[in-house]
């Protein structure tokens, strides 16, 4: 990220702007950073201008309580200013629920797109599970048991316990647990953790969900939900893809989306 701006709130913003075109934000999800999204971006940057941000909380922005997800809304509006006042949006996971409220919100985006957005309406006992996700995390934050909040994330998603505790002992951990805290911000993203029916009716927008065809049904089900809620929704599926989208795939989808 060789680039900074500053949020409405004073948080600095850290961010890299790639190739040539119309401008879309790349908005990364849970425990990621900007760099997670930079080869999406460098994906895009023969037909769009790609932008990759380090959302608050983590990489090279700062960080500013208490936290609301309208700080996040203002976020973006902050990085439209700095490169040009015209952007599309494109968020993965739950970084595609903060897309969709800063389109719901009224930000002065052309478009939107998001990959797999994990509402759980689709999920037997979804609700419930999202209820007892964020009462565990918000605790284990609370008592400053950052590995342990790690843990239930990677639980969320359907990691193997074998694998969760490789993954304690490996030389990763000491950076997922200094970005745990946002862990929070994502969840917060989330809302109740259902699709929120009402704010993707207020989008105005075009928007684009994809899912992979190899997800989980539910993740299908939901991208699929959120395309026939908003008005102008089109959904897409990848054959083949999961969760971890490959960027040569999703990035010609993208570009002609986004230049259309």
């Amino acid at each position: 990220m060789d680039k900074k701006t500053t949020s409405r709130d004073g948080t600095p913003l850290a961010y890299q702007v790639i190739g040539q075109g119309p401008t879309v934000i790349l908005v990364s999800g849970a425990m990621s950073t900007g760099g997670t999204v930079a080869p999406l971006a460098h994906r895009l940057a023969d037909r769009c201008t790609a932008v990759a941000y380090d959302r608050r909380g983590r990489g090279a922005s700062g960080d500013t309580p208490p936290y609301e997800v309208a700080r996040e809304v203002e976020d973006l509006a902050a990085l439209i200013d700095a490169v040009g006042g015209d952007a599309a949006l494109f968020g993965v996971s739950s970084g595609g629920a903060l897309v969709l409220e800063a389109a719901a919100s009224g930000l002065p985006v052309r478009r939107v797109a998001v990959y797999e957005v994990p509402f759980a309406d689709f999920l037997t006992g979804g609700a419930q599970r999202e209820a007892t996700y964020k009462e565990q995390l918000n605790r284990a934050l609370a008592e400053g048991r950052r590995g342990d909040a790690v843990e239930l994330f990677l639980r969320l998603t359907g990691l193997a316990e074998q694998m969760i505790q490789g993954a304690r002992q490996s030389p990763m951990w000491a950076g997922m647990e200094a970005v745990a805290p946002s862990l929070a911000y994502d969840d917060a993203v989330m809302g109740d953790g259902l699709l929120p029916r009402d704010r993707l009716a207020a989008i105005s927008v075009p928007v684009l969900s994809v899912a992979g065809g190899a997800s989980p049904d539910f993740l299908r089900e939901a991208s699929r939900a959120i395309a026939e809620t908003v008005p102008q929704g089109t959904y897409r599926v990848l054959e083949g893809q999961t969760h971890m989208v490959e960027p040569d795939v999703l990035g010609p989808v993208l570009a002609e989306f986004l230049t259309g």
